[in-house]
């Protein structure tokens, strides 16, 4: 790794996010929730969507005015298993974990609850709220879709969100079975990534208004605000190696995050209007299914991980060590990770030092600073 790579402890890295989220107005409950979402994403390895995103996804759009720091959250409409909440533009974070918390009390009750959100924000790994039904011995799903980024199949115009849909469930092994993924090969999460580390783009993650492969990072990340360029889906572009399946799960989770609560869809979530940045209005949906209302909980673990093991214990590719299942890899990351903390670059280094500074957290010091 990076002689350039500085390692922070989780608790320091989480607090210092707490007290980022509190110093912009968020109330230290909510700034609490904001920050656990994102630690549990860089403790799980997935770098794009921890401590990267605390500056450009969530505090400058605060201060920009784009989310409000204080999330009023209202049901506009319930059922015994189902609601639709209404997040009036709050933290995605805090919107989410209510209406995940609000499907697994359903679920506990009936056997299923499914909530769906309007006017939200960026809500982190989607992972974070399947894990809450999983750890309830429950099987978790949600999906969100997102500012435009995905083309359709044959087209070039970045239409679709990457819209994650995502799915938990207990097994009896160390790790629960965890698919939290984009509809699309890549997301802007893993190409901001490459731009911090100044790396081109694998070819095929991203097409051009000429309908051919984009690996230029940097201006990649210019042209998906501006549209001229677009990630591909699932498969990748045109139908040869099946990318309509990719977009059309994609279109799955635009429905299910936009219609069933009259949220807004596509274009509606550039956040710009009229040349000017305004709330990006997400939508997303959550359910809870009560695996004790089918089968016993020890019993359905055990198949799952019956399946799991099965499938990691098949024959592998010549020169490859081992098979993954869905989850797995996350868990090795937090193994590494639990007694080294969140790896820190340069770019994520000057972030934090800029908060450090806007903010006056002078009781905080990085190892890194000064150098």
């Amino acid at each position: 790794m990076s002689k350039n790579i500085y390692w922070i402890d989780f608790d320091t890295l989480e607090q210092f996010m707490v007290d980022v989220f509190k110093g912009v107005g968020v109330p230290e409950e909510d700034a609490r929730i904001c920050a656990d979402v994102l630690i549990t994403s860089d403790k799980r390895g997935i770098d794009s969507h921890g401590i990267g995103r605390l500056k450009p996804i969530y505090i400058d759009r605060i201060l920009e005015g784009i989310i409000n720091p204080v999330t009023e959250i209202e049901v506009a409409r319930e059922g015994p298993t189902t609601a639709v909440l209404d997040g009036h533009n709050g933290m995605g974070q805090v919107i989410a974990k209510k209406a995940m918390e609000m499907a697994i009390e359903k679920a506990s009750v009936y056997g299923i609850g499914m909530t769906a959100v309007r006017n939200s924000n960026h809500y982190g790994i989607a992972g974070y709220y399947v894990l809450m039904a999983v750890e309830r011995g429950m099987i978790g799903i949600t999906g969100t879709n997102a500012r435009p980024s995905i083309a359709p199949t044959f087209g070039v115009e970045n239409m679709l969100g990457t819209n994650p849909l995502t799915f938990g469930m207990p097994t009896d092994e160390e790790f629960p079975f965890v698919l939290d993924c984009a509809t699309s090969i890549t997301q802007r999460g893993k190409i901001e990534v490459y731009a911090r580390e100044g790396k081109p783009l694998p070819e095929g993650w991203v097409i051009g208004e000429d309908g051919r492969p984009r690996t230029d990072t940097e201006q990649v990340l210019q042209d998906l605000v501006t549209g001229g360029a677009a990630l591909t889906p699932l498969g990748g572009i045109g139908e040869e190696l099946a990318g309509y399946k990719g977009y059309g799960y994609a279109t799955v989770v635009e429905i299910l995050s936009a219609a069933l609560q009259s949220g807004a869809f596509l274009k509606a979530l550039t956040g710009m209007e009229d040349g000017k940045k305004v709330p990006y209005r997400l939508g997303h949906f959550f359910i809870a299914i009560n695996i004790e209302s089918f089968v016993e909980l020890d019993r359905f673990k055990k198949t799952a991980g019956d399946i799991l093991r099965q499938l990691r214990s098949s024959r592998r590719m010549p020169g490859e060590e081992r098979i993954y299942t869905a989850g797995e890899k996350e868990f090795l990351a937090w193994q590494y990770r639990k007694d080294k903390g969140v790896p820190v670059n340069e770019a994520l280094q000057k972030d934090i030092l800029h908060l450090k500074k806007l903010l006056k957290l002078d009781r905080y010091h990085f190892e890194f600073e000064g150098r």
